[in-house]
């Protein structure tokens, strides 16, 4: 996030001189950002550097959350060996489904005291991280995960984090956000602290070939829904800006190939690349209203994050489009794009109609309905919208009404 400096003061000023009209205007001053990151491990058979990372973070009985799909696919083997090479005596937890559930973050948490682990390792997607985090969270802080739903809620030290990212979209491994979802309510919680950034993230292209065709869509359309709200983002400035922008990019040249070709390494290196960028752009400059409603239908229904966002993305799209157009020439741009002298309400309306195509052609319904999202459910979702964490920086002021007319435009 940043903050803006008081303007420089004049040359002269108070003194009754006059500037020589010959020197050059001072610049006008950029202002101060503060931009977090973890230690980036990047690249294909990177996954082999786990266990010196661990060890480096103090590992000695490191706590891996993981999934059955991962297991499955043989990437905790691979993990496990390259932490017993360290020297390490690995605990596995591996009871997570999407969307993490407050109960499965409790029971992850008990185990990791039970076993006495110490540095917490999430392998796989972004409900393995999350999941992660949380048991991070009540380690150091103790209390119950829905506690610490808000901004920089965690006051006490947590376990030092290690993620490997097996999709190409979360962008959990470089965040300070944590997703869980409140079973008792069926919505999602916000948790957001700098304490979330995990300590060193390790993205191995490799893993993402494993992923199944539908997670590849939903997790593409997630970083590119990261890298446009990110861009537009009331907190946005220009180091998260590049990471934004690049991400665009990189998702519009090659998740369909990812599709197509699911084992060419240069598009899932890519496509890994695209997510990494776009995690570091939204941790830095949050997000806003797409985000903020796609928690509340995930929340409700269990349904797909990043499918629910390639829903959302361009009716929020052109809604933001009225209080920021400019952006909007720059994100098109990005996305390949004609722009050039366009009005900036016009390139918005480019990018959502593109955004809408990909959507398609990666296999992602066109409203919620197809999600099980119905009428009925439109005031529930709006309600808890609006207080939701990522609402607090969208561009455009939303009310309840606006919000509903924006669920009832996507179903």
């Amino acid at each position: 996030m940043s903050a803006t400096l008081s303007p420089r003061r004049a040359p002269d000023a108070g003194t009754g001189s006059t500037p020589d009209p010959g020197t050059e205007p001072a610049p006008e001053r950029v202002p101060l950002v503060k931009f977090h990151a973890p230690e980036v491990v990047f690249g294909i058979g990177s996954l082999a550097e786990a266990g010196f990372a661990a060890a480096r973070l103090g590992a000695r009985r490191p706590f891996v959350v993981t999934d059955p799909g991962i297991i499955e696919a043989g990437w905790v083997d691979a993990l496990l060996g390259h932490l017993r090479e360290a020297r390490l005596t690995p605990v596995v937890w591996s009871e997570i489904t999407p969307n993490p559930k407050d109960h499965e973050v409790r029971a992850a948490h008990r185990r990791y005291v039970e076993q006495g682990a110490d540095v917490i390792i999430a392998l796989g997607g972004g409900s393995c991280a999350d999941a992660a985090k949380g048991v991070a969270l009540l380690s150091g802080n103790g209390g119950d995960i829905l506690d610490y739903a808000g901004v920089d809620r965690a006051t006490a030290p947590i376990p030092p984090l290690l993620v490997i990212p097996s999709t190409s979209g979360t962008g959990a491994d470089v965040s300070q956000f944590c997703i869980v979802t409140d079973t008792e309510r069926s919505v999602k919680i916000t948790i957001m602290g700098r304490a979330l950034v995990p300590d060193i993230s390790i993205t191995d292209p490799r893993l993402l070939m494993t992923m199944p065709e539908q997670l590849n869509a939903a997790t593409g359309l997630d970083a590119l829904t990261h890298g446009v709200e990110a861009f537009v983002s009331l907190a946005h400035n220009p180091l998260a800006d590049t990471h934004a922008l690049a991400a665009v990019g990189l998702v519009c040249a090659h998740l369909r190939t990812t599709m197509s070709h699911p084992r060419q390494e240069a598009a899932r290196t890519k496509m890994a690349q695209a997510s990494l960028q776009a995690g570091l752009a939204f941790t830095n400059a949050i997000l806003g209203a797409t985000h903020a409603m796609s928690h509340q239908v995930g929340g409700l229904l269990d349904a797909p994050h990043g499918v629910v966002n390639g829903v959302l993305l361009p009716h929020v799209i052109r809604y933001n489009a009225r209080a920021t157009p400019d952006r909007f020439v720059d994100l098109a741009a990005a996305a390949g794009l004609p722009v050039d002298g366009l009005p900036g309400v016009e390139a918005a309306e480019l990018l959502a109609a593109h955004v809408r195509r990909l959507a398609d052609d990666v296999g992602v319904p066109r409203g919620l309905r197809a999600l099980g999202v119905g009428e009925h459910d439109v005031p529930r979702l709006a309600a808890t919208t609006l207080d939701d964490a990522c609402l607090t920086t969208n561009p455009r002021p939303a009310s309840a009404a606006e919000v509903e007319q924006l669920f009832r435009d996507a179903l």
